[in-house]
């Protein structure tokens, strides 16, 4: 019998999600809960550009827990606690790429009793935090000893973010480097970040220092600069560096980074992708050292990237991969290191259970 998914919003990684959901053979999309009254009673597959799929958007959040779901795939803009708590407590799995990747010592014990109030999982999952900076790193280590450092680091097209309004309010791109210092990014990263961190040392076995380290470096436009959020004027904000490393008596032995530029031209300081260009890159150095670049989860070009890029339907795919894995656990917060390995499934043509997807 199909587990029963309802998609917690559809913006997107939502949309992404919504088709990995009807075309898994062990899943089936019963609801999605939407933002905008505009979306509410319409068809989920016509707000996603899918074609009709049967299944009612609706901005009710009761709605949405009388239909006893099977796992909530929660993907808001940002995430609110109380209502992925109440969910839980509902006795629904949740899947999310926004937080609780490896909580650690954080004060979780709301979340872990609304698990055991509901006899359900939480899981924090998704591609940087998530596949690429945990689950990767940590498959690669087993292949070399002795290890000094890790690095898990994208470098970005951020053109190609179909979030024009994110990039320009909240990541201050096109602005002064002074205002783009003020921007909240850091700080909203930092917390998914920091746990990536965690999850590398305590695996294995670094002993960190107490505090992980944040760095926001900008580079600013030398001409103008055309993008989707209109000209980038010289002197202001063309490309942004986010790092963070993990410690051991001052020295970095973890870092995950992240590389977003409005292109490469034009830029001071006059950073760049290098020869490799866009991808995500994972380093373990150790006995052998060994060093991995993931191409093929950016898109092909900007145009291409704003209708559908897929970095965005990466993330979304690990989240959907993860439910069947997610709803067979024990109750509580479940990591990486607590879940067995998640893997996608064989298109439907191809695969034993000859089941078809559902899209029009």
């Amino acid at each position: 019998m199909a587990l029963r998914v309802v998609q917690w919003a559809t913006g997107n990684v939502g949309r992404a999600a919504i088709e990995g959901i009807v075309s898994h053979p062990e899943l089936e999309l019963v609801g999605a809960w939407v933002h905008s009254k505009d979306k509410a009673d319409r068809d989920v597959g016509e707000i996603c550009g899918l074609g009709a799929l049967g299944v009612q958007a609706t901005n009710d959040m009761d709605a949405i827990l009388q239909l006893r779901p099977d796992c909530v795939l929660y993907a808001p803009l940002l995430p609110n606690r109380q209502e992925v708590a109440r969910i839980l407590e509902s006795g629904i799995n949740v899947v999310t790429p926004l937080n609780w990747f490896y909580p650690g010592k954080r004060d979780v014990a709301d979340l872990r009793a609304a698990c055991e109030k509901g006899g359900v999982t939480l899981h924090g999952t998704g591609i940087h935090p998530g596949g690429i900076t945990e689950r990767l790193p940590l498959s690669i280590a087993a292949l070399t000893r002795a290890i000094t450092h890790v690095r898990a680091e994208e470098f970005s097209d951020i053109r190609s973010y179909a979030a024009t309004d994110v990039i320009r309010h909240i990541m201050l791109f096109g602005k002064t480097p002074e205002q783009a210092k003020t921007s909240p990014m850091l700080m909203l990263l930092t917390e998914g970040f920091s746990q990536s961190i965690e999850m590398i040392a305590d695996a294995l076995g670094f002993d960190l220092d107490p505090e992980i380290r944040s760095t926001h470096e900008v580079s600013v436009a030398t001409a103008p600069i055309e993008s989707p959020i209109g000209t980038i004027e010289p002197g202001h904000v063309a490309a942004q560096r986010f790092t963070w490393e993990g410690l051991v008596r001052g020295e970095p032995v973890a870092t995950a980074r992240t590389n977003w530029f409005m292109g490469e031209e034009n830029l001071d300081p006059a950073w760049s992708f290098g020869p490799e260009g866009e991808r995500f890159e994972v380093e373990v150095t150790g006995d052998p050292s060994i060093k991995t670049s993931f191409h093929g989860i950016h898109p092909e070009s900007i145009e291409a990237g704003l209708k559908r890029n897929p970095g965005i339907v990466a993330t979304a795919i690990h989240c959907v991969s993860a439910i069947p894995y997610v709803c067979q656990a024990d109750p509580g917060i479940k990591t990486y290191l607590d879940l067995p390995l998640v893997t996608g499934r064989a298109a439907p043509e191809l695969s034993w259970s000859r089941a078809a997807p559902r899209l029009s």
